[in-house]
């Protein structure tokens, strides 16, 4: 009898599979982090082979460790760094090239040139999405413009191309076996080829592209009775299990928190940050710089759609600040390191690493550090990094208020951060709302797990998921409203130091 769905996240620094029980409970978990590369400055690239030898190990140490084998698996999830782009040789299974990460911003130059008619949001009405690096579609375009040979294997049908959930759904389904092109609505509205109202590739954007359609993945839904394959027998899961569920991360957040109803929304913080509105089956312009996107399908029930804040830099900032400046040791540090100091000593650090995102689409932007005298020490440094992912998320709140009309009485909020209670606190101070933690907080891979277990009626409705969901931690807002007047005030003062520091002939 089967007792658990597994799920596999796999995000921009790490690939984890979780199995849950069917009170979404994570019975077993194992975790791995795979290389950041960095080419050139702006560039950022994985190694898709090694993710998939990552994904492999994990699948395998977490059926280990639950004491599991795949009978005891009733379906198979996927969730995923969305926009990381993938395009591989269907015959051999090998990329072409490193997979292009949804950071990278060396597509800066199409997007300029497909903006010269039509503006940034050339495309916006069909595909809900500003022209902006960020996107697969443009590097979909490079790769085909830049890998001696690809367009040519293009045309021949051989070079395929996915986002990460794609790659992985196809080597779990037999890779060079038969192993199923699918990617699901969500991950297919984060390309800027699909078209939002009907859902399907959009031609004319194509031909604009100049991406063949040959390439593309079959669009399903995100939860899907009739599934998207199953495991190979010989693969990491020993058996066959149906693979039914797939959802971009911050989309199976949503699911993960349970938010099927228009109004609600939840704020994910793991490698960069990403609040969520469940818009229903209504498709909402933004008028202040959010994203229109799909937020889930499941099975034959319509299209729900979402608005999104999209921020890029959160969690690697505290990364950065471990890897590159060597100021702590480990992430969870931050929060000690920050402790030390009673506020940021009045510097600000607007991380537009990658330009800035929601609400400003700036590629012209560049990473600062605004307020330095000779009072400022590390622990001001920590406490300035937390400040930022605060203050983004109230940019992007702000948007939204504006976009949808709805004024949020909380926020709900999930990912790794999310256990750091100064910027926690801080966060619910800078909003003025309280700030809930579920007792699951890794809602990105429940989400995954929902949908495959809902496909296979493992959990039979959506009730039956909303049921698991539970408090574990709120944070009230403090009465003194410094944080979210004088100390906003000062950070949208430094969001305007980063502007135009990329020259269009860069």
């Amino acid at each position: 009898m089967t007792r658990y769905v597994a799920a596999i996240d796999q995000g921009t620094t790490s690939t984890r599979c979780m199995l849950f029980n069917h009170r979404g409970e994570p019975v077993s978990a194992h975790q791995l982090e795979h290389r950041q590369i960095y080419p050139q400055p702006g560039w950022v690239e994985h190694d898709a082979l090694e993710i998939w030898e990552r994904t492999r190990t994990v699948i395998s140490t977490a059926l280990t460790r639950a004491g599991a084998s795949a009978h005891d698996i009733a379906a198979v999830g996927v969730t995923n760094q969305r926009e990381t782009t993938v395009v591989w040789n269907r015959r051999t299974g090998k990329p072409y090239y490193n997979a292009i990460v949804w950071q990278d911003t060396r597509t800066d130059r199409i997007c300029a040139e497909l903006a010269r008619s039509g503006g940034q949001d050339r495309f916006r009405a069909r595909v809900g999405l500003p022209l902006a690096t960020y996107f697969s579609g443009p590097k979909i375009r490079w790769l085909l413009e830049n890998v001696a040979g690809l367009r040519e294997a293009a045309e021949r049908g051989e070079a395929i191309f996915g986002n990460i959930d794609t790659w992985l759904i196809w080597n779990l389904t037999g890779g060079i076996a038969g192993g199923s092109h699918v990617t699901d609505v969500t991950n297919a509205s984060r390309t800027m080829l699909m078209d939002l109202e009907g859902t399907a590739w959009d031609d004319d954007i194509l031909a604009d592209m100049g991406i063949p359609k040959s390439m593309l993945p079959a669009i399903r839904p995100s939860s899907d009775p009739a599934l998207y394959g199953y495991t190979a027998p010989d693969g990491p899961f020993g058996g066959r299990i149906p693979v039914c569920g797939d959802l971009g991360d911050q989309q199976a957040a949503t699911v993960g928190q349970t938010f099927f109803e228009p109004g609600q929304a939840k704020n994910t913080y793991g490698t960069g940050c990403f609040m969520i509105l469940n818009t229903g089956t209504e498709i909402v312009p933004s008028q202040h710089g959010l994203l229109t996107t799909v937020c889930y399908k499941l099975g034959d029930s319509p299209t729900v759609y979402a608005l999104e804040g999209s921020i890029a830099i959160t969690g690697a900032l505290v990364q950065w600040l471990r890897d590159n400046l060597r100021m702590i040791d480990s992430a969870p540090d931050i929060e000690n390191l920050a402790r030390t100091v009673e506020d940021n000593g009045g510097i600000y650090f607007v991380p537009a690493f990658s330009g800035l995102y929601a609400p400003y689409w700036r590629d012209d932007a560049r990473g600062v550090i605004v307020g330095l005298t000779r009072y400022i020490n590390r622990g001001h440094f920590a406490r300035a990094t937390l400040e930022a992912t605060a203050y983004q998320t109230r940019e992007v709140l702000d948007a939204m208020r504006q976009d949808s009309g709805v004024a949020l009485q909380t926020l709900k909020v999930d990912g790794g951060m999310v256990f750091n209670d100064l910027l926690m606190q801080f966060q619910a101070d800078v909003l003025g709302v309280p700030v809930v933690r579920p007792k699951v907080s890794e809602t990105t891979a429940l989400g995954a797990a929902y949908a495959a277990g809902l496909a296979v009626d493992f959990w039979k409705n959506i009730d039956e998921m909303r049921a698991n969901w539970g408090v574990d931690k709120t944070w009230e807002p403090s009465p003194d409203d410094t944080a979210r007047t004088k100390l906003y005030a000062q950070w949208k003062k430094a969001v305007t130091r980063t502007f135009n520091w990329v020259e269009n002939d860069e």
